[in-house]
C-alpha cells in the first residue's frame, strides 16, 4: 500500500515540477543569485536530474556516487531541461510503479570511494527525504529564481501571488 501511495504522490508532484520547469524561460537560465549559487540553468538541470535517481534508489542496495555519470545534457535552451525532465520521469515512474512493497523496508545507503555519505536507512526513508523531500526544496528555490527575475511563477498548490493579483485587477 505504501508502494501506492508513492507513486500517487509522484504523479502529482511530477505535474507540478513539469509546470515550474515550464514557466523557465531562456533568458533566465543564466541568472545567478550569488557567487556561490548555481545558475537558474544549473538549477533546473539539477531538479531534472533528481529524477534519474530513482533506479539507484530502488534497485540497487548501495547507491555509489564515485560511478555515478551525471548527464544534464544541453542546458543552454529551457526546452531541453524540460526534454531530460520528461526523460528521467518516464524512466523513475517505471521503477517506482514495479517496486515491490517488501523492497521499501530493506536497508538503503549512498558512499563514494568507500565512505559512507548516507548511513544505511530503509529505502522508503530515502525515497521520502532524498528524493521527494530534496526535490521540493529546489522547487522552492526555483520559485525564488523566477520571481527575482521578474518571471511568473505558476501555481503548484493553489494560485501563486502574481495569479492572485491579476485576478484582482481583472476584477475591479
Amino acid at each position: 500500500m505504501n508502494s501506492k501511495a508513492l507513486l500517487g504522490e509522484f504523479l502529482h508532484e511530477v505535474e507540478n515540477t513539469r509546470k515550474l520547469l515550464k514557466a523557465i524561460p531562456d533568458s533566465a537560465l543564466n541568472f545567478k543569485p550569488s557567487d556561490i549559487s548555481w545558475t537558474t540553468g544549473q538549477l533546473a538541470s539539477h531538479i531534472a536530474e533528481v529524477y534519474n535517481w530513482y533506479y539507484n534508489t530502488l534497485v540497487e542496495d548501495v547507491f555509489d556516487m564515485a560511478t555515478y555519470k551525471y548527464d544534464k545534457g544541453d542546458i543552454s535552451k529551457a526546452s531541453n531541461i524540460v526534454a531530460k525532465f520528461e526523460e528521467n520521469v518516464k524512466n523513475a515512474q517505471m521503477h517506482l510503479e514495479n517496486i515491490k512493497e517488501e523492497d521499501l523496508y530493506k536497508n538503503w545507503s549512498m558512499n563514494m570511494d568507500g565512505k559512507e555519505i548516507m548511513a544505511p536507512m530503509m529505502r522508503i526513508q530515502v525515497i521520502r527525504g532524498f528524493l521527494m523531500n530534496h526535490l521540493y526544496h529546489h522547487r522552492g528555490e526555483m520559485i525564488v529564481y523566477l520571481r527575482s527575475t521578474g518571471n511568473k511563477v505558476p501555481g503548484l498548490y493553489g494560485p501563486t501571488y502574481e495569479e492572485s493579483n491579476v485576478n484582482e485587477l481583472q476584477s475591479v
